[in-house]
């Protein structure tokens, strides 16, 4: 078996599970990076239930590595040279030196298999998978708000409300909960009191964060006049990131409570632990639908204020382009969080039509208007033909010359888009 590796899905990340040089050696070949899987933590709590405690000692002895499923390691996995192995399930890859000299063949089982055949070790594998991907993101939102530089402190401190000042505390509680995890390598009933009433705080302020996206696209869509949708446009630009910076604390910490939720259920009930772990899952994807509405909802309703400023561009150049502007701004920064947080789909940037563009569509409009006009009249039975013809040329012509001087003004205070 110290050649034999075992590969497990479970949709968000692939657990490689063998003897520690195999893992590694797999690994390496493939080129992706991981997370270490501490199959030891099964061994100490399975190694008092009755039938389990062999297994679970077993799979212990053994290396783990997680590997979060992305498009590119995915790919990996597929790409790697394998061949038929010495039975159904079973995979062979051969492992070479830089040189090209071949140093061994690793045995590759795609699934649960012989370390993993017990149920309740299986469960437990899997209940240690779901933490590493809610680690995964955690580590990655600590990503997101350094590079944005969201200092979600101090949104939160500038908050009357005592929601959001009661958060604070709550992050500290958490974060000081995870690092005793760390340290200790189980959640104790201690720690645990300490933390199991934050949940409905968090919460509260992920609703909080949430109910300031609804109030901006339900006033973006009673508003009529565009100056007014350019001023609460703006706000949209100086705020929803802000915002979104608080949902994802708020997520963050949320899945920090379900690894420590799982811990906590595995060192107690393990038997329970497979069924906690779905229920949690389940939940988290309840949370991510919950802001994926509000997120879109926003977002339909700044292309809608988008639509309204490019059709009233010629009228109001400003405001159209501080609505456009800020449409752009939003989208990019609401799909960054949300391909943060594992949404799918995507936004492009409304170009803003230049204010020329919508200048010869005018003059075109009122040349076309005045032929017609010219149509009517001959149907009409052909009296004043010939100073309608003057008229529309003249009304024409004006316009065409106005509307040049109207737009050569106008750019000294515009920054047009190419």
């Amino acid at each position: 078996m110290g050649h034999e590796i075992e590969l497990v899905n479970d949709g968000d990340g692939v657990a490689v599970i063998g003897d520690r040089r195999a893992v590694e050696q797999f690994l390496d070949m493939q080129g992706i990076e991981s997370r270490e899987l501490d199959l030891r933590r099964l061994g100490r709590v399975l190694s008092s239930a009755a039938g389990v405690a062999q297994a679970g000692s077993e799979v212990a002895e053994n290396s783990g590595r997680w590997v979060k499923l992305t498009e590119a390691s995915a790919a990996a996995m597929k790409q790697s040279k394998r061949m038929k192995g010495s039975e159904k399930g079973v995979s062979r890859a051969v492992l070479t030196e830089n040189n090209g000299r071949i140093k061994g063949i690793l045995e590759i089982v795609d699934g649960p298999g012989q370390m993993l055949a017990n149920p309740a070790v299986l469960a437990g594998a899997a209940g240690i998978m779901a933490q590493l991907a809610m680690q995964q993101t955690m580590d990655e939102i600590t990503d997101y708000l350094a590079v944005i530089d969201a200092k979600v402190d101090d949104i939160l401190r500038s908050q009357k409300d005592a929601v959001l000042a009661d958060m604070i505390g709550v992050e500290l509680v958490i974060e000081e909960a995870l690092v005793v995890r760390e340290h200790v390598g189980r959640v104790s009933e201690v720690t645990w009191s300490k933390v199991q009433a934050t949940a409905h705080t968090v919460a509260r302020t992920q609703g909080y964060a949430l109910r300031q996206l609804d109030g901006i696209a339900e006033k973006l869509e009673k508003q009529t006049r565009i100056g007014d949708i350019a001023d609460t446009s703006r706000t949209a630009q100086r705020t929803v990131q802000e915002w979104l910076a608080v949902l994802a604390r708020c997520f963050q910490l949320q899945d920090g409570l379900a690894v420590l939720e799982l811990d906590r259920v595995l060192d107690a009930s393990p038997e329970e632990l497979d069924r906690h772990r779905e229920a949690v899952q389940v939940a988290r994807r309840n949370r991510l639908e919950l802001i994926g509405r509000s997120t879109e909802e926003l977002l339909a309703r700044m292309d809608a204020a988008a639509g309204t400023a490019n059709a009233k561009v010629l009228i109001h150049p400003r405001s159209a382009q501080t609505v456009v502007h800020a449409r752009n701004d939003v989208v990019s920064t609401v799909v960054g969080f949300e391909e943060l947080l594992g949404f799918e789909g995507e936004q492009s940037a409304i170009e803003r039509r230049r204010w020329l563009d919508a200048a010869v569509d005018a003059r075109d409009k009122v040349v076309e208007t005045g032929a017609e006009s010219i149509v009517t009249a001959v149907r009409a039975g052909g009296e004043g033909l010939n100073s309608a013809k003057s008229a529309t040329g003249r009304f024409a012509s004006g316009v065409a010359q106005r509307l040049p001087r109207r737009r050569a003004r106008d750019s000294d205070d515009l920054v047009l888009e190419p």
